[in-house]
């Protein structure tokens, strides 16, 4: 898989061996339902600063099902979302982990770790063996979540080396 010069990119080299999916008490896990689409282009524009229409990151494409659109929800509300999502590039045997994001409000209570394990468990039940996904250098907290949970970087560009040093010891790692 080629990644854009901006994006760095880690593996999980296994699927098989994946913690269990803890949430806290009133938090339930539910994938994505008909008419979730502005619930989840609310999240990840909280998430990431920045609109993404739902049609044209995840339901405009083949390979969408709602089983692979994961939510962590308070009651019934949605406040976190990842996604186990493929590409041609990822191969039978590899998932891509994407659009992974929670409400700011909701930060430091483990939802992003909760619902990256839930997009996990998904690819793993679709038979797939690993994962990959693509960040960028200034999301260390969902880099520290990826680390603990077993991704790590792959150097596909000549400057990863020297973007993932400062990384690793900012995270504590290294």
């Amino acid at each position: 898989m080629q990644a854009t010069p901006s994006k760095l990119v880690m593996e999980k080299a296994s699927l098989f061996a994946l913690p269990a999916i803890e949430l806290p008490p009133g938090y339930s896990l539910r994938h994505f339902r008909s008419g979730d689409e502005a619930v989840w282009e609310h999240i990840i524009a909280r998430s990431f600063a920045r609109n993404v229409p739902f049609e044209a990151k995840i339901g405009g494409f083949p390979y969408f099902q709602e089983e692979r659109v994961q939510f962590i929800c308070q009651g019934s509300e949605p406040v976190a979302t990842a996604t186990a999502w493929e590409s041609e590039e990822t191969g039978d045997d590899r998932g891509y982990l994407h659009m992974v994001g929670a409400l700011p409000e909701y930060a430091g209570l483990g939802l992003g770790y909760a619902a990256t394990l839930a997009a996990l468990y998904r690819m793993r039940s679709e038979g797939r063996s690993r994962a990959i996904l693509e960040t960028d250098d200034f999301r260390l907290a969902a880099i520290k979540v990826y680390w603990q949970l077993g991704f790590r970087p792959i150097y596909l560009d000549e400057s990863h080396e020297m973007r993932w040093t400062p990384i690793l010891k900012l995270i504590g790692v290294h």
